[in-house]
């Protein structure tokens, strides 16, 4: 490891703190399932109101965005575990 590395391996248990943050491929995932929460409250706000075609609109983009979002998040956490050659059960790293 060089000098210039920020990281203090020897005091964290993982291999990539900050990983979701810092690699922008998580980006995507990650407005997605914030959409996804917004989306929920905006169909139980809709469905407290009564407005039940609101409700079923914001239910179908609440769970698009939120199973999106976290296959995407998945997918690009495996690839960072492939690069590193490790399993997704692997315990070490992140």
């Amino acid at each position: 490891m060089s000098n210039d590395d920020p990281r203090d391996l020897a005091h964290t248990t993982r291999e990539h703190p900050g990983e979701s943050i810092e690699d922008s491929r998580n980006w995507p995932g990650l407005i997605l399932v914030a959409l996804g929460m917004a989306a929920l409250g905006l169909t139980l706000t809709g469905a407290g109101y009564g407005f039940a075609g609101w409700a079923w609109i914001g239910a179908a983009v609440c769970a698009t965005c939120l199973v999106l979002g976290a296959s995407l998040v998945v997918a690009e956490h495996r690839r960072v575990k492939k690069l590193d050659g490790a399993g997704l059960a692997v315990q070490f790293g992140h």
